[in-house]
């Protein structure tokens, strides 16, 4: 676990989560309720489709990376306060059932917002990587972070 607080992240610093394996339910699961494209919830439309077979939906890929992210602690779980957006968001390799995905990343801005003194403001690159190390989705996110209380005198620093 990581647990960083704003002013622990410095630009160049990276982070890596543990995997998650997405089974074949899970994927139809959320397909069905989010994304129902036939490749991503029917068998034989997908083994006929450009694909070769079912596949994640990217939503899904992108929900578990970002669960993996703070599951692993790269945020403390008190500081973060939301996100403006992501950039340059892509999906680069479909991901299958059985595939074990993981999210690595680093840290390529850290600024104080000019506006809100007790928030700073990061922009941090996000990969996706399957079991073969194939990058399977990347991004670059902004997020909003709290700054660390101040050890005396109370309020935020």
């Amino acid at each position: 676990m990581y647990n960083w607080y704003f002013e622990d992240m410095k630009p160049g610093a990276r982070f890596e989560t543990a995997g998650k394996t997405l089974s074949e339910a899970e994927i139809l699961d959320f397909a069905f309720r989010y994304d129902p494209q036939p490749f991503h919830i029917d068998a034989t439309s997908a083994e006929k489709g450009p694909y070769g077979g079912i596949i994640a939906s990217g939503i899904h890929t992108i929900a578990v990376a970002l669960r993996l992210f703070f599951q692993a602690g790269v945020f403390a779980p008190e500081i973060s306060m939301g996100s403006p957006g992501c950039d340059e968001l892509r999906w680069l390799q479909p991901v299958r059932p059985g595939d074990t995905i993981r999210s690595a990343g680093e840290i390529l801005e850290v600024r104080e917002s000019g506006s809100r003194p007790q928030l700073g403001i990061i922009r941090y690159r996000l990969e996706v990587l399957n079991q073969r190390d194939e990058v399977v989705m990347s991004m670059i996110g902004t997020a909003f972070l709290r700054r660390r209380p101040a050890a005396a005198g109370g309020g935020d620093a």
